[in-house]
């Protein structure tokens, strides 16, 4: 014959004034499935403990809080009597923004069992370090990196080559858009002139592959001059063709004789 569950409640005031440090045990009953949802989101954990709290309907929990402003989930183990989960959640505070946890491990919890000097040293061996280093490290970033990191607007430039993919499939620029500074970078990477249509060109014998490595060779030899690089493609055509000449209105030829 097991023995009776241990009551989460008193587990968790047991659990809280066993640990290292000052904790303190908030316990809550919930009404109906969804209360459990604004604290259950807050896990810091990618484990076993987000699989229990995302598949089963838990009807209540506690939240031991730290002196430091650690906070740790605590609710029954489904299936397990005789164990119970605990999982760290994510700091709170209006400071704290999401690309603070960017590369920083899940602290992730651990199933304990009810006994709560034993649960308490495995708290204390194996999540509390891994937690309060996480922890240690997302507080550190929202010091040091308050706002997100944006990327910054591209410089502006005075000269810019505008290659164009055109319908036939050749790739190149008019000869009088292309700046000076930027000819012979278009010839070295196989963009030749055609005279008769005044553009620089590169064929579509080519192939695409071979189009990619020498456009990105010129990207990167124009962008190292300080000149800019635009791709496009040519505006689609849109010149209605002629309708067919009907052979009642052609005109006769006369002959002078």
């Amino acid at each position: 014959m097991t023995s009776p569950r241990t009551d989460l409640s008193t587990f968790a005031v047991g659990l809280a004034d066993r640990l290292p440090g000052t904790w303190t045990s908030e316990y809550q009953r919930y009404g109906q499935y969804a209360d459990q949802f604004p604290r259950t989101e807050q896990l810091w954990d990618t484990g076993h403990v987000e699989y229990i709290v995302s598949q089963y309907v838990l009807t209540n929990d506690a939240v031991l809080h730290g002196s430091a402003g650690q906070r740790l989930y605590v609710t029954d183990r489904p299936r397990f009597p005789h164990q119970f989960v605990v999982a760290p959640l994510v700091p709170n505070g209006t400071h704290i923004k999401p690309h603070h946890f960017v590369a920083v491990e899940e602290p992730n919890g651990i199933a304990v069992p009810k006994d709560v000097a034993r649960a308490a040293a495995q708290v204390a061996r194996r999540l509390l370090p891994r937690y309060g280093q996480a922890l240690q490290t997302v507080l550190t970033n929202a010091t040091n990196q308050p706002d997100p990191p944006h990327r910054p607007a591209p410089p502006q430039v005075e000269q810019v080559l505008t290659l164009t993919l055109y319908s036939d499939g050749a790739l190149g620029a008019p000869y009088e858009s292309v700046p000076v500074d930027a000819r012979m970078t278009l010839y070295a990477h196989g963009f030749q002139y055609h005279p008769h249509q005044a553009a620089f060109l590169l064929s579509a014998a080519c192939g695409d592959s071979g189009r990619a490595l020498r456009v990105h060779g010129v990207v990167q030899q124009l962008t190292a001059k300080g000149i800019g690089v635009n791709l496009r493609r040519s505006a689609p055509t849109t010149t209605a063709a002629l309708p067919p000449t009907s052979p009642k209105a052609a005109p006769t030829t006369s002959r002078t004789r």
